[in-house]
């Protein structure tokens, strides 16, 4: 007679359940890793900007006047000409999570700032610079409740 080949429905149906059962815990699980990965990529776009505002310094000898609303993309044409380099945007690139830049004593020294997503990074935390400056209404180094909680780090010179 007929040999039994294959897999019925209720298997393969059990199967899929499965598979799915797992994706979804793995993706739930990779939730504080990408934030890990955007905040680390906010870090070095900061420090990007920092040799980039340094050039503009050298060829200029101030740092260019802040925007009225202290985003650095008010500003990054005038960055970007100076130094022929592109000006990093933000991984989500929506509020709160942009980059801030404000000139500070008539273009001697600047503030730059990132919201961070992971509160508790703690490397973050002991790396930055405060210039006592406030970006979208949070202080630098001081952690937020706005949008579920984002720490702001700041760097200045």
């Amino acid at each position: 007679m007929f040999g039994k080949k294959g897999f019925t429905l209720i298997e393969m149906l059990i199967v899929v359940a499965i598979i799915g059962i797992l994706a979804g815990a793995v993706l739930v699980g990779l939730g504080p890793v990408q934030k890990g990965g955007r905040d680390a990529r906010r870090l070095s776009d900061l420090r990007q900007v920092q040799n980039g505002l340094e050039l503009y310094f050298n060829k200029n000898g101030a740092y260019p006047a802040s925007g009225a609303s202290l985003l650095l993309s008010e500003v990054a044409d005038t960055i970007k000409s100076a130094t022929g380099g592109q000006i990093p945007v933000d991984p989500r690139n929506a509020a709160p999570f942009l980059y801030y830049y404000s000139q500070l004593n008539s273009g001697s020294s600047y503030i730059l700032g990132a919201a961070l997503e992971d509160v508790s990074n703690k490397s973050a935390q002991s790396g930055s610079y405060s210039a006592g400056g406030t970006f979208a209404g949070t202080n630098c180094n001081a952690t937020s409740s706005a949008s579920g909680g984002f720490f702001m780090y700041c760097i200045s010179l």
